[in-house]
């Protein structure tokens, strides 16, 4: 009797969709659209920074294709990636508007045009430089931007940004001139704001997130038909063309002008950051510290490539974080695709032309709406913050007064006739910059060690944030019944700010675990009356059920057993929350009625509750147990 032999078992490794090569057509249409929507947000810097420091039409136009041309080389470094360079994530690249002012402040101070471009090139390529220096060591540093000074420096980007915005809505197009009494140039910024807010409320998807693109260009169709725009730029460029690098001449170096601009970087690296995680979230990986590094090593190579061919610093465009969550689309040779499209759009001369041609009214009111939409971000972010603590209110409201102040009155920077004074004082966001991050300086990173956050005052963040992981999890572990992924996440979001930001760690961390893992802290929890609850913190969780008479007991005892039977895990109720002994009942039964996924999802829910509860005795030291923990903390310090 002959046995056949099995067929062989082949195994394929499951390709992630990040890593998804899609069909050229497909990369194409999908790579077109992300330049679509990152277009007018790429092009407005370099046509607001040429019109600030008076470049000619025929300088402005190599100023616009360099950008475009290094923006398609940053979005693929960060998407491809090679060595250690590159998050590998569907991240577009565009340059930062962080920059705009200060670039305008270096370049202005040392003579305005091109003879101050090369002082900007010189400071952009040594931030390049400094960026991918420090980048595996970043991480330490984010202690030195919390959301009081990130939030403030947005804030303040935004809010400086909005005069740029308006001097253009208030120019006269043809002649370059500033009317402020000419109401034709008011309708046309002003119309070309209402066209993106009604495109923004009566259009959904994609066609949403191109409105300021829509508003530029049916703004520019106005004004052509009425006169006030043309387009003989586009007839005198050249089809093909490439901007060398240093087109304008060799870049010179000023010291002043390089610490701003590596402020500017540091600003930058934390918006990137943040991009990252996001994206990661959007797309389903994990983010760890050396991807943080691998994005900030791109961010500082393209920015010196950025300084060598004519361009500005770098960092992610959040537009184009959202079209990936809007479209779905999650491969990063999407991104690819279209780094390569911005190249060639880079080559044609008259693409820039066309972008040159935008009226300065319809442009102004453009800019308005991106430069508010900034400082709205920096609202949010402050939102975060603890206000209630003193600290943080001045380091905000002196930070917002001081570059709101020289903001409002540039000349500050004519006082004193130095270099490097009118650099660092010829713009708001520079000096707001700079108080922001000294403030925090002085108030949480001398003297003390840090708020202090726990254990009535004996435990201050630092000694949280200067933690090992062993020593956190020991600590904290407890929380999340001692489910060791949860807690090592929440470590990984080091370092705190403040105890929000550790409440929001533990909060996140619950939600990023696979779905094994989510069954394992479920599992981890005793079910509800159980006789032998393990750890204080769970006695405490149902400390009124010990009230109960002997039969209402044995009612809970009686659910939970039939629960764990039906469905295989314990039954997890935030007792504190319901404190009742009916309602637990109540609950409990009707909950027999869900499908398993959907019990799983009420179960995390509950666990989301009591970490919560278990957060507040622990950190703020509101019981017996929590103070008895944070005296053995106090010798970690």
């Amino acid at each position: 009797m002959s046995t056949r032999s099995p067929a062989p078992i082949t195994s394929t490794k499951r390709v992630h969709p990040v890593d998804e090569v899609l069909p050229v057509p497909k990369l194409a249409a999908y790579g077109f659209q992300h330049v679509v929507a990152f277009y007018a947000g790429a092009v407005l810097v370099p046509i607001i920074i040429g019109n600030a420091i008076g470049l000619s039409d025929a300088e402005l136009l190599k100023l616009i294709t360099a950008d475009l041309f290094t923006c398609g080389i940053a979005s693929i470094i960060q998407a491809v990636g090679f060595w250690k360079v590159g998050v590998r994530l569907p991240l577009l690249q565009g340059v930062t508007f962080a920059g705009v002012s200060p670039v305008i402040a270096i370049a202005m101070a040392h003579g305005g045009a091109t003879d101050g471009l090369l002082y900007v090139y010189g400071a952009v390529i040594v931030a390049g430089i400094f960026t991918l220096l420090i980048a595996p060591v970043f991480s330490k540093l984010l202690r030195f931007f919390p959301p009081v000074v990130t939030g403030t420096l947005l804030t303040i980007i935004g809010l400086a940004l909005l005069p740029v915005g308006a001097g253009d809505a208030v120019t006269n197009p043809l002649t370059g001139e500033h009317d402020e009494t000419n109401l034709r140039w008011l309708l046309y910024a002003m119309g070309t704001i209402i066209v993106i807010v009604l495109i923004q409320r009566f259009f959904k998807g994609f066609l949403a997130t191109i409105a300021v693109l829509l508003g530029l260009v049916i703004g520019t169709a106005v004004a052509f038909v009425l006169g006030d725009a043309n387009f003989d730029k586009v007839g005198e460029a050249s089809a093909i063309g490439f901007t060398a690098p240093f087109a304008f001449g060799a870049p010179k170096f000023d010291i002043a002008a390089c610490v701003i601009m590596i402020i500017v970087l540091m600003i930058t690296a934390v918006e990137s950051t943040g991009s990252v995680f996001a994206t990661g979230a959007i797309v389903g990986k994990r983010i760890k510290q050396e991807d943080i590094a691998k994005t900030l090593r791109a961010d500082g190579v393209a920015t010196g490539i950025g300084g060598i061919f004519n361009s500005f610093p770098y960092t992610a465009f959040s537009e184009n974080v959202g079209l990936v969550r809007l479209t779905g689309v999650k491969s990063r040779w999407v991104v690819a695709a279209a780094g390569v499209i911005m190249i060639i759009l880079g080559l044609l001369p008259k693409a820039a032309a066309v972008v040159a041609s935008i009226p300065a009214p319809v442009l102004g009111g453009a800019a308005l709406t991106l430069f508010a939409t900034v400082a709205v971000v920096g609202i949010q972010t402050l939102s975060k913050v603890d206000f209630t603590d003193h600290r943080n209110l001045i380091i905000v409201s002196t930070s917002l007064a001081v570059g709101m102040w020289v903001t409002s009155y540039p000349d500050i920077a004519l006082a004193v006739d130095n270099q490097y004074y009118n650099v660092i004082f010829g713009s708001g966001i520079t000096v707001g910059a700079i108080f922001a991050i000294v403030l925090n300086l002085l108030f949480f990173h001398t003297g003390s060690r840090g708020q202090a956050i726990a254990g009535d005052g004996s435990i201050r963040l630092e000694d949280i944030n200067e933690m090992t992981r062993e020593q956190f999890v020991a600590t904290f572990g407890s929380l999340s019944q001692n489910t060791a992924w949860v807690v090592e996440r929440a470590y990984d979001q080091r370092p705190f700010e403040d105890a929000h930001a550790l409440r929001e760690a533990f909060q996140d961390a619950l939600l990023t675990g696979s779905s094994e893992e989510q069954m394992q802290l479920v599992s981890a929890f005793p079910d509800i009356g159980a006789e032998d609850e393990t750890g204080a913190e769970a006695a405490v969780d149902h400390t009124y059920l010990t009230t109960l008479e002997s039969d209402e007991h044995d009612n809970v005892v009686q659910l939970a057993n039939a629960y764990h039977e039906h469905f295989g895990f314990p039954l997890v109720i935030c007792a504190r929350e319901t404190e009742h002994y009916d309602r637990v009942l109540r609950n409990g039964w009707a909950r027999m009625e869900n499908s398993s996924s959907a019990e799983k999802s009420f179960a995390l829910i509950e666990i989301a509750k009591i970490v919560n509860y278990r957060f507040n005795d622990l950190v703020a030291g509101a019981n017996p147990i929590a103070a008895a923990r944070f005296g053995r903390l106090s010798e970690l310090g």
